[in-house]
């Protein structure tokens, strides 16, 4: 993270590695750092101010108290709802020729645009999550001509559900909550301005203001992983696992999105993480940030081995140039290449 964020401008990053089934966490990772020797000696008073002065703020534990814009990384949850409410089936196909158009409710004469990345063509949920289609994601998520939509409220639901949004309950200091837009937070931070379709679509993939944490969505990640076991991270080695059950959703609709995953690696927007070591399951994503739109947060989450997981990860980059196509996924693949040569049992 910390040769990458100099290389290509980030201001910083986060990445976490959690066992799935007990919420061990075995590596947790913040940058900048601070060096606490330094801190508790005391003694070189310039490094100390160097500290306090740096605009990255290298006292904030990123992965734990670091509230950011997803963006993309949203879509395995939302596929979840649609599959899960009867939205969609797995089979059918969504037209992204790039972009969909809705009525402006306030002019006549104006449609609103809400654009894909790119033109994806005819897709169905697997291709959507692999290909992260925008359009796809709009249309579940708000509805769009005869196709129906889950609406905020089950949007809401859902990535509720998988604990985005809330506190995990790790050991740790200074955990934050994040933000799950809806109406009410709307009204409240927007002098009463109703909510619209289109900030639905917006919500259903990762932006306005969704704000989560890193450690949140490992966590979330893990329960597709584990097929609804929505486990306590824990940094301090025990025996008792925490957790609680997340009911309702078939392993077939879980097995939908696994496989969605899967052919992000090996057809998709994660082909840098298709490696012969091991079988890795993967969802990018790339959220705007600011009001120009310039930066972004790079991410890439997951889980790995995709037949029987074992651990899930997430890694962000911090506000890097729009232009740049090297983040999240590239720290990871380095990880996981060291990772082969040096801890190989961990991607048995």
């Amino acid at each position: 993270m910390e040769s990458l964020a100099e290389e290509k401008g980030f201001s910083g990053g986060a990445g976490v590695i959690m066992d799935v089934n007990s919420g061990e966490i075995l590596a947790l990772a913040s940058f900048p750092e601070y060096s606490s020797t330094i801190l508790s000696e005391g003694d070189d008073r310039s490094a100390i101010r160097r500290f306090q002065n740096d605009y990255r703020k290298p006292f904030l534990n990123r992965a734990v108290s670091g509230l950011y814009t997803p963006g993309s990384i949203v879509k395995p949850f939302i596929a979840i709802a649609a599959l899960n409410e009867k939205i969609i089936s797995p089979e059918k196909k969504i037209l992204s020729t790039g972009s969909i158009s809705i009525q402006n409710p306030y002019f006549p004469d104006l449609k609103s645009v809400f654009k894909d990345w790119r033109p994806q063509g005819w897709v169905n949920i697997k291709d959507a999550l692999a290909i992260s289609s925008n359009v796809y994601f709009y249309e579940v998520g708000g509805g769009f001509k005869d196709q129906k939509g889950l609406g905020i409220s089950k949007i809401e639901k859902y990535v509720n559900m998988f604990g985005l949004g809330e506190l995990t309950g790790i050991d740790l200091p200074g955990e934050v909550k994040g933000i799950i837009p809806n109406p009410k937070w709307k009204a409240e931070n927007f002098n009463g301005e109703a909510w619209h379709l289109g900030d639905t679509y917006h919500t259903a993939i990762g932006q306005y203001g969704f704000s989560i944490t890193p450690l949140q969505m490992v966590r979330g990640i893990a329960a597709i992983a584990n097929y609804g076991k929505l486990v306590t991270p824990h940094v301090v080695k025990t025996d008792s696992v925490k957790y609680k059950d997340i009911n309702g959703i078939s392993k077939v609709n879980f097995d939908i999105v696994k496989s969605g995953m899967r052919q992000a690696v090996t057809d998709g927007t994660a082909k840098g993480l298709n490696i012969p070591q091991v079988q890795i399951a993967a969802k990018t994503g790339t959220a705007e940030v600011g009001i120009s739109k310039k930066r972004v947060n790079s991410w890439i989450l997951g889980f790995f081995p995709y037949e029987n997981p074992r651990f899930a990860f997430t890694v962000v980059m911090e506000k890097g140039p729009r232009e740049n196509t090297i983040g999240g996924l590239y720290v990871m693949r380095q990880l996981l290449e060291w990772m082969s040569v040096n801890t190989p049992e961990y991607l048995r």
